[in-house]
């Protein structure tokens, strides 16, 4: 115990569930990684795809990035509308449940659960790609430095809400202060040489495409629908609500306009100083990439130590991303187990007053991704947009529906707002899915439904289970007659004793049950019993009706086959009776001595519940070990 209060802490009551809660300046480290980091790739993400037109791409930076800003401004101000009108989380789930029916809820929590799956994956992988460029010493232990960097944020989340954000809070805000800084000291810089400034450092040359690809609409579209990916992470907050403390509805917007205001300022000047500076994209895949933001911060105040600072920042901060994901993700679950579409596991709290299951399963399934990609998992990045717009259009689309169900003329402002960015958000998801669906966006396509599937599986399953085992009738009287009772043992033992005293007081119909081979034979048996079981009894003044000795013999082996042919029988013998199996079983101080006790009696066990039949009672006796 004390071992996992060391690593995981101590187990908090449910009044300490306020000590939990965070105000603004936690929220933004534990909700707006994912949203902050996309800034280090969403702009460079555009430009990558404009590339084959050569320095031309230029012309179309700042264009591009104007418009993934005023998206960006549209969903912002939605959220924040959705933030105020379901202060009890849930996002784009509980929005499009709410008012688009159940249907839309679940097809928006399949999006945002598949998007957070890969927040995790992609942007510690984002993260380690980062380092390897840096370090390329580092590049054979790729995969090992993923799956650790996995397992820190997963037992750092396990620890509670409070300690993730706190563990995150330094270098977020690192990256926040030093970036910000650097990137508006490179503004100013250009601003004064009439945007033209000189870089610190020489810059690779603009690439020249080798067969030059004529601007297209099409083109344009799939650059636009690549630095979307700057948006994911945006709906954070609005699902983690219940994370702040009061104000609640105060907190989570303020710190979402935080974030949002941020990650405008980050995306407008890379896009601008990238024009300034003529930066040049490099091909990630080839020896020699160095990052559109690394690009910058050299021009801008050279490769020493402020560089270091802001790449090192950057490099974390992209790592840790995931961690927006482990914040929501196990609280969506927990809303979604909450309505029965799945297991109710996931609506337990764990010892830190967190969703320990749903951190585990994220984890668990983010380390099956990294794995199964080696650590690299560039051909993921096209289904993140793709999942995070759906969820946008869904919740969009919802509040649209929630501003006409209490008054469309009272409230014709929002509603305008919430319709014009369900139309944008619609199209955008339109371009992204259609763009990106050789490239993987056909994942997302195949995984939504199957999730879909599983959610009216488990839903179905329960509603049937609670069919059956409701009732209003009282208490049956009927088949109130004690039962037969069998104690299956290997020989005379405390445990064995324990159990048989036990079933004597359950009834006066006791087996006790010995199974026999050559293998095993027991001399000693029928000496035991007279001196342990008859001679007692008949000595004892109270009037007791002796157990039965049953030896039976197994002479092929097979795994409780003689018992179970014995209790068969004995179930023909008295069809309306009751009959309890007695198991003694034994019970150890330390938990990996359970792999060397009790195999046959837990599998005795199972047998007996997979036979489904309801006159057979189970009963464990457990004898405790003091070794």
């Amino acid at each position: 115990m004390k071992f996992w209060d060391s690593i995981l802490g101590r187990y908090l009551a449910d009044s300490e569930s306020e000590s939990q809660q965070i105000g603004v300046l936690a929220g933004i480290p534990l909700l707006g990684l994912d949203a902050l980091s996309s800034s280090a790739y969403g702009i460079e993400a555009a430009m990558t795809v404009l590339m084959v037109v050569g320095s031309t791409s230029l012309g179309y930076v700042i264009p591009i990035g104007g418009i993934i800003i005023a998206l960006l401004i549209t969903v912002f101000i939605s959220y924040r509308q959705t933030i105020e009108a379901y202060p009890s989380g849930g996002g784009s789930y509980t929005v499009a449940k709410e008012n688009l029916g159940e249907f839309s809820g679940l097809l928006a929590a399949a999006a945002l659960m598949l998007d957070y799956l890969l927040t995790v994956a992609v942007g510690i992988a984002a993260g380690v790609g980062a380092l390897i460029s840096a370090l390329p010493i580092l590049q054979a232990h790729t995969l090992s430095l993923c799956l650790i960097i996995l397992f820190m944020i997963t037992l750092i989340n396990l620890r509670g809400i409070k300690e993730s954000s706190t563990a995150f809070m330094i270098p977020t805000y690192l990256f926040i202060v030093s970036l910000v800084s650097v990137l508006s000291y490179g503004v100013l810089k250009s601003l004064l040489a009439h945007g033209s400034p000189i870089p610190n450092e020489p810059l690779p040359a603009l690439a020249t495409a080798a067969v030059q690809t004529p601007i297209t609409t099409w083109l344009l579209l799939r650059a636009f629908a690549s630095g979307c990916t700057a948006m994911t992470g945006v709906e954070a907050v609005s699902n983690g609500v219940k994370s702040f403390r009061p104000p609640v509805v105060d907190n989570a917007r303020r710190t979402l306009s935080i974030i949002i205001f941020v990650l405008i300022i980050m995306l407008a000047a890379i896009a601008y100083l990238s024009v300034a500076y003529k930066i040049s994209v490099t091909d990630p895949s080839l020896a020699g990439y160095e990052s559109v933001v690394s690009q910058i911060v050299r021009a801008i105040v050279g490769k020493g130590v402020i560089y270091f600072i802001t790449i090192g920042a950057t490099i974390v901060v992209l790592a840790l991303s995931a961690n927006t994901a482990f914040a929501d993700f196990p609280r969506l679950c927990q809303i979604v187990a909450t309505d029965n579409f799945l297991p109710h596991i996931f609506a337990e709290r764990g010892r830190r007053l967190v969703f320990s299951f749903g951190i585990l399963t994220l984890s668990i399934l983010a380390a099956i991704l990294l794995i199964g990609f080696g650590g690299v998992t560039d051909r993921l990045i096209p289904l993140y947009a793709i999942g995070a717009f759906l969820a946008f259009t869904l919740s969009q689309s919802g509040m649209v529906i929630h501003w006409k169900k209490i008054g469309a003329k009272a409230h014709f402002g929002k509603l305008a707002v919430n319709s014009i960015g369900a139309l944008a958000t619609a199209g955008t998801l339109i371009v992204v899915l259609v763009s990106k669906f050789t490239e993987g966006g056909w994942i997302s396509v195949t995984v939504v439904p199957l999730l879909l599937f599983f959610f009216y599986s488990v839903h179905r399953h329960y509603q049937e289970v609670t069919r059956e085992i409701v009732t209003s009738e009282p208490l049956s009287l009927l088949h109130t007659e004690e039962p037969i009772v069998i104690v299956p043992f290997r020989n005379w033992s405390k445990p064995t004793r324990k159990a048989l005293g036990h079933a004597m007081q359950l009834s006066s119909e006791v087996y006790a049950v010995h199974v026999f081979n050559s293998d095993y034979p027991d001399q000693k048996l029928e000496s035991d019993w007279k001196n342990y079981v008859l001679d007692p009894i008949e000595n004892s003044t109270a009037k007791m009706t002796i157990p039965k000795l049953i030896k039976l013999a197994n002479p092929y082996r097979k795994l409780f086959g003689s018992l179970l042919a014995f209790i068969d029988e004995i179930e023909r013998q008295s069809p309306h009776r009751r009959i309890a199996i007695v198991i003694p079983q034994l019970s150890v101080r330390r938990w990996y001595h359970y792999l060397l006790h009790n195999q046959r009696a837990v599998l005795l066990n199972a047998v007996l519940l997979i036979r489904r039949d309801p006159k057979i009672l189970v009963v464990s006796v457990p004898w405790f070990l003091d070794t």
